[in-house]
């Protein structure tokens, strides 16, 4: 059978402590008694009630010293006793607690690590050099302490797994805007890394705040290729969108001649006309007039 004690002993639970300043009232009195103790020995006489005070003076100054730990805000201490977990303090300030009972403490302010500079192989299998900046911090003392060897390496190592994982998952680029891509869609991939993350390092007791890629490129031996290609993809798309955009003026044109009956047009003058409209409209140079002093047929 399973102890319960042991399941709970990962989940943070306050601790009983007390208040620094209550003991320094007490360890006033002991040094109090302590000095009267001390006095009574100036009589050069055997007094043995003080030496029982001195006894307890000092004993009672060493056992309250020992026992005095400062939280400062944001920062908790998880206590133990003889290796045994027995709560957090996340009071800030002077605090008191037994001096066999030993402290260990943790910060619980927001944390912030940008990773190294990683080379993965995107959706495509093209090699990418990505990074990203993630804002974490801890949650639950208990588990971040006693359930991995190391936390702040734990999370190191998980930043890296999790940036991999998603670096592969989707392209780099898509000019079609068929797919999500890491470039083009950062929201998505940075929500999508966090809740990546936060299920790796959830058994640590941590919380991702916020992730967000701060480095995302090419790999340096394709990145002169891929540029090329995105150039080439770019002019094929502004091409299609001049031709589309031609095509919609050269019918509009036609349309209003024939509405307004400005001029009558055979089949093989028609075709002319949106030739000639075609060049004009689609030629990167400007084009030069040529006046036709004849009819329209010569």
């Amino acid at each position: 059978m399973v102890d319960s004690n042991a399941l709970n002993a990962s989940r943070e639970r306050p601790a009983s402590t007390s208040g620094g300043y209550g003991m320094l009232l007490l360890l006033l009195v002991a040094a109090a008694l302590a000095v009267a103790g001390f006095i009574s020995f100036t009589d050069g006489a055997v007094d043995l009630p003080g030496l029982a005070t001195f006894v307890v003076g000092v004993t009672g100054i060493l056992l309250i010293l020992s026992g005095f730990y400062l939280i400062q805000p944001n920062q908790a201490a998880a206590i133990l006793l003889f290796g045994a977990y027995r709560g957090t303090d996340r009071e800030s300030g002077l605090r008191w607690i037994w001096p066999w009972m030993t402290r260990s403490k943790i910060s619980v302010r927001v944390h912030n690590i940008t990773s190294e500079r990683l080379k993965v192989n995107d959706l495509r299998g093209n090699p990418i050099e990505i990074a990203s900046n993630v804002v974490w911090r801890v949650t639950d003392t208990a588990q971040a302490l006693f359930d991995v060897d190391d936390y702040k390496a734990f999370i190191h190592v998980q930043i890296e797994s999790a940036v991999r994982a998603i670096g592969s998952r989707y392209p780099y680029d898509d000019f079609t805007h068929d797919q999500v891509t890491l470039r083009g869609d950062h929201d998505l991939i940075s929500d999508e890394l966090r809740k990546e993350l936060q299920d790796r390092v959830s058994a640590a007791g941590m919380t991702i705040d916020e992730c967000r890629l701060t480095h995302l490129a090419y790999a340096p031996e394709i990145a002169q290729a891929m540029l090329r290609r995105q150039q080439a993809e770019a002019v094929v798309a502004a091409r299609q969108a001049l031709v589309e955009g031609a095509v919609g003026m050269v019918e509009t044109a036609l349309d209003l001649l024939s509405a307004k009956d400005v001029v009558e047009l055979d089949d093989e003058r028609r075709a002319a006309m949106v030739s000639n409209l075609m060049v004009v409209l689609c030629s990167e140079r400007d084009t030069q007039p040529v006046v036709n002093a004849g009819s329209l047929y010569q």
